[in-house]
């Protein structure tokens, strides 16, 4: 079944004399469908795939700490995306051949801990024709011809998106990585913010395109007499930050509605302050384009503690359902759900069920005691860590991983944080993730997954804690753990020894501005910052381990919290592979008609074990698949650095190559002058590959 809405854009584009089929005009497509009519490439020829040109932004970290996550835009022969430092630039979409840069940090992007970037955002009017796009917390518009900022937007060109949030947040971290959507001449932004004890709300605002001014917004953290209030505590709205929408969202502009999902409240995996339901956090919002208004909203996680964040934009899809066709909302999650809704009532179009779950023991702590489930699709990730499940690879990697595995909590989904250390399978990272799934015009959708099991443990507050070591639990051992040790894949690097390495004018440096995906903690006092580095200064002995997580002091005004996480603890046998048996990536087809799953094959492979006679063990990824009429999916996003294409009938391998460095990003194709091209961004850094600074574009031979 062809989706209406697809072909009724394609045809009323063709009736403009601009045919919208050959371009790729917004993030992840229209829709957030990641489809394409094209079908110049197809499974027949698509074997025949050759490099067409190579695009250097010249700007990777050298010590791969740099990634390039963006999906880019194609409109009308131009290409718009983002390099490794977040400068936005204009290429030839045939050539490569470069047109314009703009650089919004003035070459002092060390100075801003903005991380990564996913995109930017094109409008136009007439001959009114604007890029809009984020770095750090200022949202830009220049002009899509020349690069130039646009004077009569905001302040000269930009403005500061941490105002107008309807509650002073001070210095506290706000930023914006996914592209925001366009409705008529609004741009509805989305935003990062801290993951800690002390955060910014993460509400939904709309802006004027053409001036900048905030037009509406949502407050995702009801105020009081809104709706929602009463699944917090009275003064949440105030002191509680997070239920951000940071994955991007959807826009249906036939009806006028944006599709909004939302990650988890703040602080992640402790709600000791934050007791109750949690509106609008983890939840799916349907809200009036126009003017914010709420339509209708579904809670896929009550009360997080898990940092199930919904991780993409849902897919406009048209499915079958009682032998009547059914425009309807898909949303992937973490936990590797599909939920499918009506667009607009939101009815759910498979039942979900409110599962009961355990309760949390720690003291303080209140787990919700149901979790919705859906009865279909079926998961596309394992579920559950058993013993069956634990990795064979070797005798010694199944005794190191079955050791550990005793002696932490495994039961599936929604087993609740603990001090003993609880399983998260699917991990932190999904299940699935930002890059999104990728539906075709007949229902049914593709998805990768990562494999990797997590083990997050909660580490009780100390009697006795200086204020060094407070802050250090609130805002840094999420990710660079309890003894300083940081990530093995080297994502977070360990502490340990810093100010050896680093004069203590640089790490307060670091410490304030931020440095690649590190946010930046200006909301810290002097003195705050003073302790800190000294905690971090004392080499005299072993590390100091963390006693326990954040309590209220008079210099942080950090609410009092109980406990923390000992931070983002991938589960690893003792050769660095995850603990669990493979696959450890997948690829999966779903039909959406019938809530069926129609195949499955791993992605990726690693070279030390395919010599060893290993069938394909799939890998960890980031970024997601695109599909095109051809028949044809193509994603990156694998650990072992290639670019791949499969036929969507049956998952079967039809081609690969190997990128200059990881394609951890969601690709994009589009037609010039009636040749079809398929780009991604090989940015890497991501998993300890390194980092790149390219643009791939391939094509059939000319």
């Amino acid at each position: 079944m062809r989706d209406p809405l697809v072909w009724l854009i394609v045809l009323l584009a063709a009736a403009c004399g601009r045919s919208h089929a050959d371009e790729w005009p917004e993030y992840l497509g229209p829709g957030s469908s990641q489809y394409s009519p094209l079908d110049q490439i197809t499974r027949e020829n698509v074997h025949e795939l050759e490099v067409a040109w190579v695009y250097h932004t010249g700007d990777a970290d050298l010590e791969d700490r740099s990634q390039i996550q963006a999906n880019p835009i194609i409109v009308d022969g131009v290409l718009y995306a983002t390099s490794a430092q977040l400068k936005v630039f204009a290429l030839d979409a045939a050539t490569g051949e470069p047109r314009w840069t703009f650089d919004p940090f003035d070459g002092n992007y060390d100075l801003f801990g903005a991380g990564v970037n996913r995109g930017v955002t094109y409008w136009e009017d007439g001959d009114d024709r604007r890029i809009l796009f984020t770095g750090a917390s200022r949202l830009y518009a220049v002009d899509a011809d020349t690069g130039l900022p646009i004077e009569s937007f905001g302040d000269g060109g930009s403005i500061d998106f941490r105002e107008g949030l309807d509650r002073d947040i001070g210095e506290l971290f706000i930023a914006s990585n996914t592209p925001g959507v366009i409705y008529d001449d609004l741009l509805i932004l989305p935003t990062r913010v801290s993951e800690g004890a002390r955060s910014a709300p993460g509400h939904i605002r709309a802006y004027d395109v053409r001036t900048g001014e905030r037009v509406w917004i949502f407050h995702t953290i009801p105020h009081p007499g809104e709706f929602g209030y009463d699944t917090w505590p009275d003064d949440a709205w105030q002191s509680v930050g997070g239920a951000n929408n940071w994955a991007g969202m959807t826009v249906d502009h036939g009806r006028g509605i944006v599709y909004v999902p939302t990650g988890s409240a703040t602080p992640d995996f402790y709600g000791g302050a934050r007791l109750g339901t949690n509106l609008f956090a983890n939840t799916l919002l349907a809200l009036d384009a126009r003017t914010g208004e709420r339509i209708w909203h579904y809670q896929i996680v009550h009360h997080d503690l898990w940092d199930r964040d919904l991780p993409a934009p849902p897919n406009l899809v048209t499915v079958t359902h009682g032998g009547e066709p059914r425009e309807a909302v898909a949303q992937i999650t973490k936990s590797a759900h599909v939920f499918l809704f009506d667009r607009e009532t939101g009815e759910p179009l498979f039942p979900v069920e409110e599962q009961k779950v355990p309760a949390s023991d720690l003291p303080g702590e209140v787990a919700w005691p149901t979790q919705p489930v859906p009865t279909a699709p079926p998961p596309f990730s394992r579920q559950v860590f058993a013993e069956t499940d634990v990795t064979d690879l070797s005798p010694e990697a199944y005794a190191m991983a079955f050791e550990r595995l005793t002696r932490v909590r495994s039961g599936g989904q929604f087993v609740p944080p603990s001090r003993e250390g609880t399983i998260i399978l699917p991990g932190y990272d999904g299940g699935g993730e930002w890059g999104g799934a990728a539906v075709d015009p007949d229902g049914v959708m593709y998805v990768n997954a990562s494999e990797m099991p997590w083990i997050l443990t909660m580490v009780a507050l100390g009697a006795e804690q200086s204020l060094g070591e407070t802050i250090y639990a609130n805002e840094c051992l999420y990710c660079h753990g309890t003894n300083w040790q940081g990530d093995p894949l080297g994502v977070y690097p360990a502490l340990v020894d810093v100010s050896l390495r680093m004069s203590r004018q640089a790490i307060v440096g670091v410490v304030t501005n931020g440095a690649g995906l590190m946010p930046a903690h200006q909301h810290l006092s002097d003195d705050e910052i003073e302790a800190l580095v000294d905690y971090l200064s004392d080499t005299e002995d072993e590390v100091p381990p963390v006693n326990g997580g954040v309590k209220e002091t008079a210099a942080s005004g950090t609410p009092a919290t109980a406990y923390t996480s000992s931070g983002y603890i991938r589960f690893l046998d003792d050769n660095g592979h995850p603990a669990i048996k493979p696959p450890w990536g997948t690829l999966t087809a779903i039909d959406l008609h019938t809530g069926t799953i129609g195949w499955q094959v791993p992605l990726g492979e690693l070279d030390e074990l395919s010599e060893q006679g290993l069938l394909p063990t799939g890998t960890e990824n980031y970024g997601g698949p695109i599909v095109s009429a051809g028949g044809v999916l193509f994603i990156g996003a694998t650990k072992d650095e290639k670019f791949r294409a499969f036929s969507t009938d049956t998952g079967r391998l039809l081609w690969e190559i190997e990128l200059p460095a990881g394609g951890y990003a969601t690709p994009a194709t589009y037609a010039v002058d009636g040749r079809q091209y398929v780009v991604i961004a090989a940015g890497g850094g991501k998993m300890g590959t390194k980092s790149g600074d390219s643009y791939v574009a391939v094509a059939l031979p000319e």
